[in-house]
């Protein structure tokens, strides 16, 4: 009996301890863990905090100034006229029309929160009392039932909703006059984001998401009780200067009552939205306008201009195009169909995007074949060059006939595929691809956007390791990096990189477009200075030998027999090196051509490379449009005034393109090579299969939840 009662005891010991830890887990919950989600229960007054966007920085070009005004606003916040609903208001002012209707007595009371049943039907007292006296005014209606029902429910009064309709100053002036026939129905006027100049620049800015819920950060859903989000930068300057162009937020408390009544009119502490920073781009809207009209005699083309002295891009264009415009405040349905329809991907920027190259990379292998000390030889072109152990691949000069023994300066100029493939062969693969990424290929340059193609050197890391798992490089594929051609990419940006480190004398500058970022307060903030990533003359490179490359340059598009004479110009020495490579364009033959350059050959001011798909000739396609952009740059430097407006889209094209005309009576009497690259000499040389990762992705189509049309 008696280990029966003692057993009993430990059990009602064991029950009262149990009991005892479920009671202090509990009360630590309510008291520690819960403490301030129950006071907020607490019968009494409390404070409803209310977070308000920043007002976000300009964008300007490199010409701005502050001071006089004078310059380019490429990014501006303009007065954007808006029509805003009290729901709140607009229901309370709805059941005291019908109060007074059915002869009930009504008083008003202060502002409160609905229930979710009272939210329901704030989309039809919209519809049947406020609808039909907008249309009376001109304004027709369109916008989401169910976004203004979420709204009201989750904000009531406290937070205003906008209408989604762009009102003109005539309808704004009206609204203000009868808006005591509408109560709660409210005009404001508040900034925008707006895009002046249209489609300009649109790859570089880049354009705006309007904020969303699942953007609040945890420490924001602690701080505020009702949070309007800033917009968000997506591509382009926009997102990538996002931190310093978004402006501080504002802050506004209101004392609420325990029924959920804001009490009094005022605000107990308001701290208004202030305007983030000013980004400085290096970009000169002028030249990009010239760049962008110029680009357009071609279907999809990319350019970039740089000065050769600070790696400072000056244009940066791409075609097709977008209007970031578009993107304020939402893109609606029928505008994101046509763009996603767009095969032509207006929203890659194709200006750093990689394409194979073709023999603008004589240019490196020149480089490399320089630094280790072979500027001095000379090769002899038959027209080919057999590969493989019984010789059964060639690869082809374009001229099939050859161009007999030529030197270094004459390769570049008539462009010779043999020169460079026996040259590179004699270099072998590790120098090549050294001197190669010495020069920026095979990494991104850093410049300040988003989605940058690295480029693809064969023979790199990268390239055994992840494109082409256990590949091994052959004499066949050495030659190809030599002529651009197989796995070989590059970007626009890279290879006017490359050719600003040849124009100025072999110093390698870091491309920039940020130019400074100027703080409202706090003065500047970002200043960039050129940084200079390498120096060809202290790795091995002489200036004798650098000159034999400018000299081939110069050849190129000065001389009879070179390829790069549509790119010449009368009044100003320019150098120059067409390309021409085979490639596929959508699982269909086509091919990339090029053509860079720089100039004045003596000073150089400007460095360029232009990019067309599915040109079949950098000489005859790439090296008009050259011209074009630097005939203009030159015209504005001897006192033209370049034209500058607003552009609209340009949709772009698959047609082929044979030639573009050069402007009346500005082809130099040269005896120009109309054959030059084709870029399908190495054809036997590919490699059969695919690799095993895809090559570097262009920018995709942007995801974005459209406006819903009602």
């Amino acid at each position: 009996m008696e280990s029966r009662y003692r057993l009993r005891l430990y059990l009602l010991t064991a029950l009262v301890l149990v009991g005892a830890g479920v009671l202090l887990t509990r009360l630590y919950e309510f008291q520690i863990e819960d403490r301030d989600f129950y006071l907020d229960r607490v019968p009494g007054n409390k404070t409803v905090t209310i977070r308000e966007p920043g007002v976000r920085g300009e964008i300007v070009d490199r010409n701005y100034d502050p001071v006089s005004g004078k310059g380019v606003v490429l990014a501006e916040n303009t007065r954007n006229y808006e029509l805003v609903f009290n729901l709140e208001e607009i229901h309370r002012a709805w059941k005291l029309q019908i109060k007074q209707e059915s002869g009930s007595q009504f008083v008003a009371g202060p502002i409160s929160l609905p229930t979710r049943d009272s939210s329901k039907d704030i989309v039809k007292i919209v519809q049947e009392s406020i609808e039909p006296r907008l249309r009376a005014h001109g304004i027709e209606p369109k916008y989401s039932p169910s976004a203004m029902q979420t709204h009201y429910l989750t904000h009531g009064g406290l937070v205003l909703f906008t209408f989604p309709v762009d009102l003109t100053f005539d309808q704004f002036s009206r609204l203000a006059e009868h808006n005591l026939e509408m109560p709660g129905v409210y005009v404001t006027v508040r900034p925008r984001r707006r895009y002046p100049y249209g489609t300009l620049a649109c790859h570089t800015l880049g354009y705006l998401k309007q904020w969303e819920k699942g953007d609040i950060p945890d420490a924001d859903k602690a701080t505020y009780n009702h949070y309007l989000g800033d917009t968000k930068g997506i591509n382009g300057i926009e997102a990538t200067m996002n931190d310093v162009l978004t402006g501080s937020p504002g802050r506004r408390v209101l004392r609420m009552s325990e029924k959920g009544r804001i009490l009094g009119e005022e605000t107990l502490e308001y701290i208004p939205p202030r305007q983030g920073s000013r980004v400085e781009l290096t970009i000169d809207a002028r030249a990009q306008y010239l760049v962008e009209n110029v680009l357009r005699k071609a279907g999809r083309a990319a350019a970039v201009v740089m000065d050769p002295n600070t790696g400072e891009v000056i244009a940066m264009a791409s075609v097709p195009n977008y209007d970031p415009n578009e993107f304020i405040p939402s893109v609606n349905r029928a505008k994101y169909a046509e763009y996603r329809a767009n095969r032509a991907s207006p929203f890659t920027d194709r200006a750093i995007s990689s394409f194979t190259p073709g023999s603008t990379f004589k240019l490196p292998t020149a480089i490399a074949g320089c630094m280790h000390g072979y500027s001095n030889r000379r090769y002899s072109c038959s027209g080919g060059i057999a590969y493989g152990a019984r010789r059964s691949v060639t690869i082809r000069c374009w001229k099939r006939e050859g161009h007999g023994t030529l030197d270094l300066a004459s390769s570049i100029q008539r462009s010779c595929n043999t020169y460079f493939m026996d040259l590179a062969t004699t270099l072998g693969t590790n120098r090549m691809v050294d001197a190669f990424q010495l020069v920026g290929f095979g990494k991104r340059t850093g410049i300040e956007l988003p989605s940058e193609s690295a480029g693809i050197v064969p023979g790199s890391n990268w390239w055994r390791r992840e494109y082409r798992p256990g590949a091994s490089m052959t004499p066949s594929l050495v030659a190809q990096l030599a002529i651009g051609q197989g796995d070989s990419q590059a970007t626009p940006l890279q290879m006017c990189a490359l050719v600003s480190c040849i124009a100025n004398g072999g110093r390698y500058f870091k491309p920039r477009i940020v130019r400074r970022v100027i703080h409202p307060d706090r003065g500047v903030i970002v200043s960039s200075v050129p940084e200079l990533r390498s120096d060809l003359l202290k790795e091995g490179l002489t200036a004798e030998q650098l000159e034999v490359i400018r000299m081939g340059m110069w050849k190129a598009a000065n001389e009879p027999g070179g390829t790069a004479g549509r790119a010449s110009l009368k009044e100003v020495s320019v150098a120059a090196k067409t390309g021409t490579a085979q490639t596929a364009d959508l699982g269909i033959k086509s091919h990339n051509s090029w053509t860079v350059a720089f100039a004045p050959f003596d000073s150089p001011r400007y460095a360029i490379a232009v990019l067309v798909q599915n040109g079949k000739s950098g000489g005859r396609v790439c090296g008009p449009l050259v011209h074009m952009i630097l005939r203009g740059l030159f015209a504005s430097d001897g006192g033209l005034r370049l034209p500058l407006a607003r552009m609209g889209e340009y949709e772009g094209h698959f047609d082929p393109i044979e030639q573009i005309d050069l402007p009346e009576g500005d082809l130099l009497p040269l005896a120009i090579d109309e054959e030059g690259e084709t870029g399908e000499e190495a054809a036997e040389a590919e490699p059969e299969g695919a690799p095993v990762k895809v090559k570097p992705r262009t920018l995709p189509l942007p995801s974005i939840t459209p406006e819903p049309q009602q």
